[in-house]
């Protein structure tokens, strides 16, 4: 994209606060996972109780690092994860997510699948899950550092995205793709 996607406008708000305004909409708390170099700017808009800088000790990138360094600094925390690169999510689908989380305890995380692959950014994902992940990673046995392939190693509960909802998971990657937004 060339510049940071959640600093992006949509309408009058960043994508990040798009993001974040669904969660307090739905009464989540809401931290913002960001690495090092992006904290100043964040910390323009956003309250530093709110960032969670990437944990420097993990040898990982992307969203899984962030995803587990947000968990070494809440440990006792399920989270809800939505990438700001979604800014067309709609409430109602965190709301899904939600219900199946308060239905089946027995699962480590609740996620989407688009025309049967896994939609790993957002859902939710239970403590004890990634405290298996960060040991799996921790002892070497993480072999790949992807979302996808930590959905593998947990037990993942998964709702099939209605054709009419998958506008919602659109994600954006170059600036030619955000004609008409």
């Amino acid at each position: 994209m060339g510049s940071d996607k959640g600093l992006l406008k949509l309408q009058a708000n960043t994508w990040a606060q798009t993001s974040v305004d669904k969660f307090m909409e739905l009464q989540i708390p809401v931290v913002l996972s960001v690495n090092k170099n992006q904290y100043s700017e964040y910390a323009t808009v956003f309250s530093s109780q709110q960032l969670v800088v990437d944990n420097e000790s993990l040898q990982l990138n992307g969203p899984l690092r962030g995803l587990l360094s947000a968990h070494m600094q809440y440990t006792q925390e399920d989270f809800v994860v939505l990438a700001c690169d979604m800014p067309l999510l709609e409430t109602v689908l965190i709301k899904e997510l939600l219900s199946l989380y308060h239905q089946h305890n027995e699962n480590d995380a609740f996620i989407f699948t688009n025309d049967g692959e896994p939609e790993p950014l957002c859902g939710i994902y239970k403590s004890t899950a990634l405290t298996h992940i960060l040991q799996l990673y921790n002892s070497g046995q993480l072999a790949r550092h992807s979302m996808k392939f930590m959905l593998e190693h947990i037990s993942t509960r998964t709702i099939a995205l209605p054709a009419e909802k998958k506008s919602s998971f659109r994600n954006f990657n170059a600036h030619a793709e955000l004609n008409g937004l």
